[in-house]
């Protein structure tokens, strides 16, 4: 993985972040990996590229746990929108969403769960003046942004 500061929009606010990474990383791993080593405590993030094979999920409020989607055949990521937040373990804590387009024309999308990169993936980060604190919430059995 390759990363770029784009520089500080605002010196009291924010810091932007543009990562390309490379073919056979897992995608989840390294963003989570970035986020935590820049100590991002909160920020939005969008993507495109591509995955050769990718897991999202579908959560199903009667179990409180993720149903995996298997997305096992190259994918382009048409979308994929997320946020970093502080876990309850006071790591960086990454939440994605994606659309993936097959060859098809035809679409799967979901929870973000893992992918891996094929050819390549371009993230941009964009970090917020204020973090953001994700709990787990026992009544949903998923951590929310708790404000």
């Amino acid at each position: 993985m390759k990363s770029k500061d784009l520089g500080d929009t605002n010196p009291w606010s924010e810091r932007n972040w543009i990562l390309v990474l490379d073919e056979g990383e897992d995608a989840f791993d390294a963003i989570s990996r970035f986020a935590e080593e820049k100590q991002i405590s909160g920020a939005s993030l969008t993507a495109i590229g591509a995955f050769s094979t990718a897991t999202l999920g579908f959560f199903d409020f009667a179990t409180k746990k993720y149903k995996e989607i298997p997305v096992d055949r190259q994918t382009e990521v048409l979308s994929a929108i997320g946020d970093v937040a502080t876990g309850d373990d006071g790591k960086a804590s990454l939440h994605m969403h994606v659309v993936l387009g097959l060859e098809d024309g035809s679409t799967r999308g979901g929870h973000f769960m893992k992918g891996t990169v094929h050819p390549t993936l371009e993230v941009i980060i964009r970090e917020s003046a204020v973090g953001f604190r994700r709990r787990k919430r026992d009544d949903l059995g998923i951590a929310l942004i708790d404000l």
